[in-house]
């Protein structure tokens, strides 16, 4: 695919990432179609909203006609009972690709997380291609919606990336943040070179700046995808001090893993 990003649909606009993504690729696409159950607001002349849950299958091949390439970003963002988990994030996940299959969709980008990995200690070096460890429910959810993706591309040849993003923040809030931070510019620039690298057919890749802390290789996205990242977390180090438990061990994800996190969405 050429630097001209066509018809994208980008789902989950309304969401934490969705308005940085709908900036970032408003100037270099022909039409920005913008998928939502809230209300999108600010709508231009050369974007068309479409209020739907993902959950409408049929709705999402109305709204995906003649696109190029979707953003995928709808679902839950956090651990949540898996029920929750299961419509939202791998239901969901199935009707937008299956939605792509239907209408000719060349491209998905898929917002993973990090957290399919965030069982790894922090000390480990992280490859996109090394086994799941998934920290919690939310992690397990996004195995699958990668896995969707995986079949999607070996069965029907539609050309997916799962971008595993880090922490997306304007700036870093906390120590972990060091280590996993993703910054909006950076965010932008994988995104842009998930819909516009060519010779894919699947890709997971780490979507985290380059920061010098980090958990996770960045090869995939640099060497794929042909984005290498431009902001790093170690400007605000000192904000935050080095002897933090945080860095003593445990999981990647810190707080976000282990049975504290998990149970409070167990019945019984």
């Amino acid at each position: 695919m050429d630097g001209n990003l066509g018809k994208v649909v980008i789902t989950g606009v309304e969401g934490r990432i969705g308005p940085t993504v709908r900036a970032g690729l408003r100037a270099d696409a022909d039409h920005l179609v913008l998928v939502d159950r809230a209300p999108i607001t600010g709508v231009r002349e050369e974007e068309t909203a479409v209020e739907t849950d993902i959950a409408e299958l049929d709705t999402l091949v109305k709204a995906f006609d003649g696109a190029d390439a979707v953003v995928h970003l709808a679902g839950i963002a956090e651990e949540a009972p898996f029920g929750e988990l299961l419509g939202a994030n791998v239901q969901g996940s199935f009707n937008v690709l299956e939605a792509a299959r239907r209408c000719g969709v060349r491209r998905v980008v898929l917002f993973s997380t990090n957290r399919v990995t965030g069982g790894y200690p922090i000390h480990h070096h992280v490859f996109p291609d090394e086994p799941p460890r998934p920290d919690g429910l939310y992690g397990v959810s996004k195995v699958a919606a990668e896995a969707l993706g995986q079949m999607y591309a070996d069965t029907f040849g539609l050309e997916v990336v799962a971008l595993r993003a880090g922490s997306f923040e304007e700036e870093p809030t906390e120590t972990r943040h060091l280590a996993t931070w993703l910054s909006p510019r950076d965010c932008v620039g994988f995104v842009r070179a998930a819909l516009t690298a060519p010779n894919v057919s699947f890709v997971a890749a780490y979507a985290v700046s380059g920061n010098a802390r980090r958990f996770w290789d960045l090869a995939v996205g640099e060497n794929e995808l042909g984005y290498k990242p431009v902001d790093d977390a170690a400007r605000f180090a000192s904000r935050f001090p080095d002897d933090d438990p945080f860095w003593h061990g445990g999981p990647q994800s810190g707080r976000y893993a282990g049975p504290e996190a998990v149970l409070p969405h167990l019945d019984g």
